[in-house]
Protein backbone atom coordinates (compact mmCIF):
# COMPACT_ATOMS: atom_id res chain seq x y z
CA UNK A 1 0.00 0.00 0.00
CA UNK A 2 1.29 3.45 -0.89
CA UNK A 3 0.73 5.93 1.92
CA UNK A 4 -0.66 9.28 0.79
CA UNK A 5 -1.23 12.59 2.50
CA UNK A 6 -4.77 12.95 3.79
CA UNK A 7 -6.45 15.71 1.77
CA UNK A 8 -10.17 15.19 2.34
CA UNK A 9 -12.69 13.63 4.68
CA UNK A 10 -15.20 10.99 3.68
CA UNK A 11 -18.06 9.62 5.78
CA UNK A 12 -19.42 6.31 4.51
CA UNK A 13 -22.86 5.31 5.71
CA UNK A 14 -24.11 1.98 4.46
CA UNK A 15 -27.66 1.26 5.51
CA UNK A 16 -29.08 -1.14 2.96
CA UNK A 17 -29.63 -3.66 5.76
CA UNK A 18 -33.00 -2.25 6.78
CA UNK A 19 -34.51 -2.24 3.32
CA UNK A 20 -32.95 -5.57 2.45
CA UNK A 21 -34.25 -7.23 5.61
CA UNK A 22 -30.78 -7.38 7.10
CA UNK A 23 -27.29 -7.99 5.86
CA UNK A 24 -23.97 -9.40 6.97
CA UNK A 25 -20.42 -9.88 5.84
CA UNK A 26 -17.62 -12.25 6.51
CA UNK A 27 -16.13 -9.48 8.65
CA UNK A 28 -19.19 -9.36 10.88
CA UNK A 29 -19.13 -13.14 11.15
CA UNK A 30 -15.47 -12.90 12.17
CA UNK A 31 -16.39 -10.36 14.83
CA UNK A 32 -19.23 -12.55 16.06
CA UNK A 33 -16.95 -15.54 16.42
CA UNK A 34 -14.18 -13.60 18.13
CA UNK A 35 -13.59 -14.31 21.81
CA UNK A 36 -11.91 -10.99 22.50
CA UNK A 37 -12.82 -7.34 22.50
CA UNK A 38 -10.85 -6.32 19.40
CA UNK A 39 -12.84 -4.11 17.07
CA UNK A 40 -12.75 -3.69 13.33
CA UNK A 41 -9.51 -1.69 13.46
CA UNK A 42 -7.55 -4.52 15.05
CA UNK A 43 -9.26 -7.36 13.19
CA UNK A 44 -9.49 -6.02 9.67
CA UNK A 45 -7.94 -2.61 9.05
CA UNK A 46 -4.54 -2.74 10.76
CA UNK A 47 -4.00 -6.26 9.42
CA UNK A 48 -4.09 -4.72 5.93
CA UNK A 49 -1.39 -2.19 6.82
CA UNK A 50 -3.67 0.81 7.40
CA UNK A 51 -3.70 3.11 10.41
CA UNK A 52 -7.03 3.13 12.23
CA UNK A 53 -8.58 4.76 15.28
CA UNK A 54 -11.57 3.06 16.87
CA UNK A 55 -14.65 5.19 17.53
CA UNK A 56 -17.42 2.74 16.63
CA UNK A 57 -17.37 -0.36 14.47
CA UNK A 58 -18.56 -0.46 10.89
CA UNK A 59 -17.73 -3.31 8.58
CA UNK A 60 -19.54 -3.54 5.28
CA UNK A 61 -17.50 -0.93 3.43
CA UNK A 62 -14.46 -3.09 4.29
CA UNK A 63 -15.92 -6.49 3.38
CA UNK A 64 -13.94 -7.00 0.17
CA UNK A 65 -10.20 -6.93 -0.39
CA UNK A 66 -8.40 -3.58 -0.04
CA UNK A 67 -8.45 -3.27 -3.83
CA UNK A 68 -12.24 -3.70 -3.92
CA UNK A 69 -13.60 -2.12 -0.71
CA UNK A 70 -14.53 1.54 -0.97
CA UNK A 71 -13.26 2.31 2.53
CA UNK A 72 -9.75 1.13 1.69
CA UNK A 73 -9.84 2.62 -1.81
CA UNK A 74 -10.67 6.06 -0.47
CA UNK A 75 -7.90 5.78 2.15
CA UNK A 76 -5.40 4.85 -0.58
CA UNK A 77 -6.43 7.99 -2.44
CA UNK A 78 -5.76 10.36 0.40
CA UNK A 79 -9.11 10.47 2.20
CA UNK A 80 -9.55 10.37 5.97
CA UNK A 81 -12.31 7.75 6.09
CA UNK A 82 -15.03 7.69 8.76
CA UNK A 83 -17.53 4.84 8.92
CA UNK A 84 -20.98 5.42 10.40
CA UNK A 85 -23.50 3.08 12.01
CA UNK A 86 -27.24 3.56 12.38
CA UNK A 87 -28.87 3.17 15.79
CA UNK A 88 -30.10 -0.25 16.85
CA UNK A 89 -27.50 -2.25 14.93
CA UNK A 90 -24.88 -4.41 16.62
CA UNK A 91 -22.28 -1.63 16.55
CA UNK A 92 -24.58 1.23 17.56
CA UNK A 93 -26.66 -0.17 20.39
CA UNK A 94 -25.63 2.02 23.32
CA UNK A 95 -27.99 4.32 25.21
CA UNK A 96 -27.69 6.44 28.34
CA UNK A 97 -30.66 4.85 30.11
CA UNK A 98 -32.39 2.27 27.86
CA UNK A 99 -31.48 -1.12 26.46
CA UNK A 100 -32.71 -3.23 23.52
CA UNK A 101 -35.16 -5.03 25.82
CA UNK A 102 -37.01 -1.75 26.52
CA UNK A 103 -39.84 -0.93 24.07
CA UNK A 104 -38.96 2.78 24.26
CA UNK A 105 -35.50 1.97 22.91
CA UNK A 106 -37.12 1.12 19.55
CA UNK A 107 -39.48 4.10 19.42
CA UNK A 108 -38.04 5.68 16.27
CA UNK A 109 -38.10 5.66 12.49
CA UNK A 110 -35.77 7.14 9.93
CA UNK A 111 -37.22 10.55 10.87
CA UNK A 112 -35.02 10.40 13.98
CA UNK A 113 -32.02 9.31 11.90
CA UNK A 114 -32.53 12.46 9.81
CA UNK A 115 -33.20 14.83 12.70
CA UNK A 116 -30.64 13.56 15.22
CA UNK A 117 -28.29 10.78 14.15
CA UNK A 118 -26.90 12.04 10.86
CA UNK A 119 -26.34 15.60 12.15
CA UNK A 120 -24.68 14.11 15.25
CA UNK A 121 -22.29 12.10 13.07
CA UNK A 122 -21.43 15.21 11.05
CA UNK A 123 -20.96 17.25 14.24
CA UNK A 124 -18.69 14.61 15.76
CA UNK A 125 -16.45 14.41 12.70
CA UNK A 126 -16.35 18.19 12.34
CA UNK A 127 -15.41 18.56 16.01
CA UNK A 128 -12.61 16.02 15.60
CA UNK A 129 -11.24 17.42 12.35
CA UNK A 130 -12.48 20.96 11.78
CA UNK A 131 -13.16 20.08 8.14
CA UNK A 132 -16.15 19.68 5.86
CA UNK A 133 -16.71 16.16 4.58
CA UNK A 134 -17.68 14.24 1.48
CA UNK A 135 -20.59 11.93 2.28
CA UNK A 136 -21.18 8.48 0.80
CA UNK A 137 -24.50 6.76 1.41
CA UNK A 138 -26.03 3.57 0.10
CA UNK A 139 -29.77 2.81 0.14
CA UNK A 140 -31.24 4.00 3.46
CA UNK A 141 -28.06 6.02 3.93
CA UNK A 142 -29.16 8.03 0.91
CA UNK A 143 -32.70 8.48 2.26
CA UNK A 144 -31.25 9.92 5.46
CA UNK A 145 -29.19 12.35 3.40
CA UNK A 146 -32.11 13.46 1.22
CA UNK A 147 -34.23 14.02 4.32
CA UNK A 148 -31.51 15.96 6.15
CA UNK A 149 -30.49 18.07 3.16
CA UNK A 150 -34.12 18.91 2.35
CA UNK A 151 -34.48 20.20 5.91
CA UNK A 152 -31.17 22.09 5.55
CA UNK A 153 -29.59 19.97 8.29
CA UNK A 154 -25.77 19.82 8.46
CA UNK A 155 -25.28 21.54 5.10
CA UNK A 156 -22.53 23.76 6.48
CA UNK A 157 -20.46 20.64 7.20
CA UNK A 158 -20.81 18.90 3.82
CA UNK A 159 -18.69 19.45 0.71
CA UNK A 160 -20.54 16.96 -1.47
CA UNK A 161 -22.58 13.75 -1.34
CA UNK A 162 -22.33 10.53 -3.35
CA UNK A 163 -25.55 8.54 -3.12
CA UNK A 164 -25.51 4.94 -4.38
CA UNK A 165 -28.79 3.10 -5.01
CA UNK A 166 -30.58 6.31 -4.03
CA UNK A 167 -33.81 5.95 -2.05
CA UNK A 168 -36.28 8.82 -1.87
CA UNK A 169 -39.39 7.40 -3.51
CA UNK A 170 -40.48 3.77 -3.11
CA UNK A 171 -43.92 3.74 -4.70
CA UNK A 172 -42.84 1.75 -7.75
CA UNK A 173 -40.54 -0.68 -5.96
CA UNK A 174 -40.88 -4.07 -7.70
CA UNK A 175 -39.23 -6.22 -4.99
CA UNK A 176 -41.93 -8.87 -4.48
CA UNK A 177 -41.10 -9.65 -0.86
CA UNK A 178 -40.82 -6.00 0.24
CA UNK A 179 -44.00 -5.02 -1.61
CA UNK A 180 -45.96 -8.01 -0.31
CA UNK A 181 -44.90 -7.20 3.25
CA UNK A 182 -46.02 -3.58 2.80
CA UNK A 183 -49.33 -4.46 1.13
CA UNK A 184 -50.43 -6.83 3.89
CA UNK A 185 -49.28 -4.44 6.66
CA UNK A 186 -46.75 -6.92 8.03
CA UNK A 187 -44.78 -4.40 10.08
CA UNK A 188 -47.96 -2.87 11.51
CA UNK A 189 -49.21 -6.29 12.58
CA UNK A 190 -45.92 -7.04 14.33
CA UNK A 191 -45.93 -3.66 16.04
CA UNK A 192 -49.43 -4.04 17.45
CA UNK A 193 -48.48 -7.50 18.72
CA UNK A 194 -45.98 -5.69 20.91
CA UNK A 195 -42.83 -6.50 18.90
CA UNK A 196 -40.93 -3.21 18.74
CA UNK A 197 -37.61 -4.65 17.55
CA UNK A 198 -37.65 -5.84 13.95
CA UNK A 199 -35.13 -8.70 13.88
CA UNK A 200 -35.65 -10.78 10.70
CA UNK A 201 -33.32 -13.53 11.89
CA UNK A 202 -35.73 -14.96 14.47
CA UNK A 203 -38.95 -14.71 16.44
CA UNK A 204 -42.27 -13.39 15.11
CA UNK A 205 -40.67 -11.52 12.20
CA UNK A 206 -39.02 -14.69 10.92
CA UNK A 207 -42.33 -16.54 11.11
CA UNK A 208 -44.12 -13.82 9.16
CA UNK A 209 -41.43 -13.86 6.47
CA UNK A 210 -41.95 -17.62 6.24
CA UNK A 211 -45.68 -17.02 5.77
CA UNK A 212 -45.02 -14.59 2.91
CA UNK A 213 -42.59 -17.04 1.33
CA UNK A 214 -45.33 -19.67 1.31
CA UNK A 215 -47.02 -17.53 -1.36
CA UNK A 216 -43.97 -16.47 -3.40
CA UNK A 217 -40.72 -18.19 -4.35
CA UNK A 218 -38.05 -17.19 -1.81
CA UNK A 219 -35.49 -19.80 -2.83
CA UNK A 220 -33.00 -17.02 -3.67
CA UNK A 221 -33.88 -14.53 -0.97
CA UNK A 222 -31.07 -12.12 -1.80
CA UNK A 223 -32.23 -11.69 -5.39
CA UNK A 224 -35.90 -11.66 -4.40
CA UNK A 225 -35.26 -8.66 -2.16
CA UNK A 226 -32.50 -6.71 -3.90
CA UNK A 227 -32.55 -7.81 -7.55
CA UNK A 228 -30.32 -10.07 -9.68
CA UNK A 229 -26.91 -8.77 -8.66
CA UNK A 230 -24.58 -9.24 -11.60
CA UNK A 231 -21.16 -8.69 -10.27
CA UNK A 232 -20.79 -9.22 -6.55
CA UNK A 233 -18.53 -11.63 -4.74
CA UNK A 234 -21.14 -13.91 -3.17
CA UNK A 235 -18.79 -14.96 -0.36
CA UNK A 236 -18.89 -11.47 1.15
CA UNK A 237 -22.62 -10.91 1.46
CA UNK A 238 -25.30 -12.90 3.19
CA UNK A 239 -28.81 -12.21 4.41
CA UNK A 240 -28.46 -14.88 7.07
CA UNK A 241 -26.64 -12.53 9.47
CA UNK A 242 -29.14 -9.76 9.87
CA UNK A 243 -29.06 -6.46 11.70
CA UNK A 244 -32.09 -5.37 13.73
CA UNK A 245 -34.00 -2.14 13.32
CA UNK A 246 -37.11 -0.62 14.85
CA UNK A 247 -40.44 -2.07 13.74
CA UNK A 248 -41.63 1.54 13.61
CA UNK A 249 -38.93 2.21 11.01
CA UNK A 250 -40.22 -0.66 8.88
CA UNK A 251 -43.75 0.77 9.16
CA UNK A 252 -42.46 4.11 7.91
CA UNK A 253 -40.81 2.48 4.90
CA UNK A 254 -43.98 0.47 4.20
CA UNK A 255 -45.98 3.71 4.23
CA UNK A 256 -43.63 5.07 1.56
CA UNK A 257 -44.11 1.96 -0.58
CA UNK A 258 -47.89 2.11 -0.36
CA UNK A 259 -48.25 5.88 -0.81
CA UNK A 260 -45.36 6.64 -3.15
CA UNK A 261 -44.45 9.74 -1.12
CA UNK A 262 -41.55 10.92 1.00
CA UNK A 263 -43.14 12.17 4.21
CA UNK A 264 -42.56 11.95 7.93
CA UNK A 265 -44.01 9.02 9.85
CA UNK A 266 -47.82 8.80 9.68
CA UNK A 267 -49.26 8.14 13.13
CA UNK A 268 -52.51 6.94 11.58
CA UNK A 269 -55.02 9.55 12.69
CA UNK A 270 -55.58 13.29 12.44
CA UNK A 271 -55.44 13.53 16.21
CA UNK A 272 -52.10 11.76 16.61
CA UNK A 273 -50.54 13.57 13.66
CA UNK A 274 -51.71 16.88 15.09
CA UNK A 275 -50.15 15.94 18.42
CA UNK A 276 -46.76 15.33 16.79
CA UNK A 277 -46.75 17.79 13.89
CA UNK A 278 -49.43 20.38 14.56
CA UNK A 279 -51.24 19.31 11.41
CA UNK A 280 -53.49 16.44 10.35
CA UNK A 281 -51.07 14.90 7.86
CA UNK A 282 -47.32 14.20 8.11
CA UNK A 283 -45.07 16.94 6.71
CA UNK A 284 -43.31 16.33 3.40
CA UNK A 285 -39.60 16.09 2.90
CA UNK A 286 -39.37 18.54 0.00
CA UNK A 287 -36.59 17.34 -2.31
CA UNK A 288 -36.79 20.60 -4.25
CA UNK A 289 -35.63 22.37 -1.08
CA UNK A 290 -32.17 20.80 -1.35
CA UNK A 291 -29.82 23.67 -2.27
CA UNK A 292 -29.22 23.69 -6.02
CA UNK A 293 -25.49 24.23 -5.55
CA UNK A 294 -24.91 21.20 -3.29
CA UNK A 295 -22.70 18.80 -5.30
CA UNK A 296 -24.54 15.47 -5.71
CA UNK A 297 -23.38 12.23 -7.35
CA UNK A 298 -26.19 9.72 -7.94
CA UNK A 299 -25.52 6.20 -9.17
CA UNK A 300 -28.34 3.71 -9.74
CA UNK A 301 -28.81 0.30 -11.35
CA UNK A 302 -31.20 -1.06 -13.94
CA UNK A 303 -31.72 -4.36 -12.07
CA UNK A 304 -32.22 -2.86 -8.60
CA UNK A 305 -35.50 -3.99 -7.01
CA UNK A 306 -35.28 -1.56 -4.06
CA UNK A 307 -34.00 1.62 -5.70
CA UNK A 308 -36.21 1.16 -8.76
CA UNK A 309 -35.37 2.97 -12.00
CA UNK A 310 -38.78 4.68 -12.17
CA UNK A 311 -38.54 5.86 -8.58
CA UNK A 312 -35.04 7.21 -9.19
CA UNK A 313 -36.27 9.01 -12.29
CA UNK A 314 -38.99 10.61 -10.14
CA UNK A 315 -36.23 11.75 -7.79
CA UNK A 316 -34.13 13.13 -10.66
CA UNK A 317 -37.20 15.01 -11.87
CA UNK A 318 -37.46 16.66 -8.45
CA UNK A 319 -33.85 17.81 -8.92
CA UNK A 320 -34.52 19.30 -12.37
CA UNK A 321 -33.58 22.81 -11.18
CA UNK A 322 -30.31 21.64 -9.67
CA UNK A 323 -27.19 23.35 -11.00
CA UNK A 324 -26.14 21.01 -13.87
CA UNK A 325 -22.49 21.51 -12.93
CA UNK A 326 -23.28 20.21 -9.43
CA UNK A 327 -25.27 17.09 -10.33
CA UNK A 328 -23.74 13.91 -11.75
CA UNK A 329 -26.06 11.00 -12.55
CA UNK A 330 -24.64 7.58 -13.40
CA UNK A 331 -26.75 4.66 -14.61
CA UNK A 332 -25.46 1.07 -14.52
CA UNK A 333 -27.93 -1.05 -16.46
CA UNK A 334 -26.53 -4.36 -15.20
CA UNK A 335 -26.27 -3.42 -11.51
CA UNK A 336 -28.70 -4.40 -8.74
CA UNK A 337 -28.77 -3.19 -5.15
CA UNK A 338 -25.78 -5.01 -3.67
CA UNK A 339 -23.45 -4.60 -6.65
CA UNK A 340 -22.71 -1.03 -5.56
CA UNK A 341 -21.07 -2.34 -2.39
CA UNK A 342 -19.95 -5.89 -3.21
CA UNK A 343 -19.38 -5.65 -6.97
CA UNK A 344 -15.95 -6.94 -7.96
CA UNK A 345 -15.85 -4.30 -10.72
CA UNK A 346 -17.34 -1.44 -8.67
CA UNK A 347 -13.92 0.19 -8.27
CA UNK A 348 -13.60 0.77 -11.99
CA UNK A 349 -17.26 1.42 -12.79
CA UNK A 350 -18.51 3.38 -9.77
CA UNK A 351 -15.80 4.29 -7.27
CA UNK A 352 -13.35 5.86 -9.74
CA UNK A 353 -16.00 8.26 -11.11
CA UNK A 354 -17.10 8.91 -7.53
CA UNK A 355 -13.58 9.93 -6.49
CA UNK A 356 -13.21 12.10 -9.59
CA UNK A 357 -16.41 13.83 -8.53
CA UNK A 358 -15.02 14.39 -5.03
CA UNK A 359 -11.79 15.78 -6.46
CA UNK A 360 -13.71 18.34 -8.50
CA UNK A 361 -15.68 19.47 -5.45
Amino acid sequence: MVMKTVTSLALLLLLFAVLAAGGGTKISRKLESSNHEDGICQLNVKTQGYSCEEHKDATTWLAMSPDESLGFILADNGFDVWLGNVRGTNYSSGHTSLGPSDPEYWDWSWDELVAYDLPAMFDYIHTQTGQKLHYVGHSLGTLMAFGAFSMHEALSQVRSAALLSPIAYLGQMPSPLARAAADIFTAEAIYWLGVKEFAPGGGPVSKLVADICSHIDCSNLENIITGPNCCMNSSTSSLTHQQPTATKNMIHLAQMIRKGTIKMYDYGSDRDNNKHYGQATPPDYNITSIPNDLPLFLSYGGKDLLSDVKDVQTLIGELSDHDPDKLVVQYRGDYAHLDFVYGVNAKQLVYSPLMAFFSSN
